[in-house]
């Protein structure tokens, strides 16, 4: 066989080392780029779709609550004797619960 001593060899271990440090180095940088990218084009604005979602369902539920309240608070003016059973039915099953 006919294998290169390291003196023959036209490059060192040296050269052979810094190229492959080069090498990984401009292939890191090329995935990062990448990743970069995808980060920018694709999961950003998926991300704020969906915390724009988020949004529109917390104003959604927010109102809705203050609509129930709004209801709850005229029937209690409507019936004030039927709103105090149903508190006092709610406090009794709630007690009862509680104890156990």
């Amino acid at each position: 066989m006919n294998n290169p001593t390291p003196k023959e060899d036209p490059m060192s271990i040296q050269d052979l080392a810094n190229t492959a440090t080069h090498d990984a180095a401009a292939e890191i940088a090329k995935l990062r780029e990448q990743v970069e990218g995808l980060m920018r084009d694709r999961v950003t604005p998926v991300i704020g779709q969906a915390l724009h979602s988020a949004e529109n369902a917390a104003k959604a539920a927010g109102d809705e609550m203050r609509h129930q309240a709004a209801r709850l608070g005229d029937t209690v003016q409507e019936k004030p004797l039927a709103a105090l059973a149903l508190a006092a039915v709610a406090g009794f099953v709630l007690a009862s619960l509680l104890r156990r």
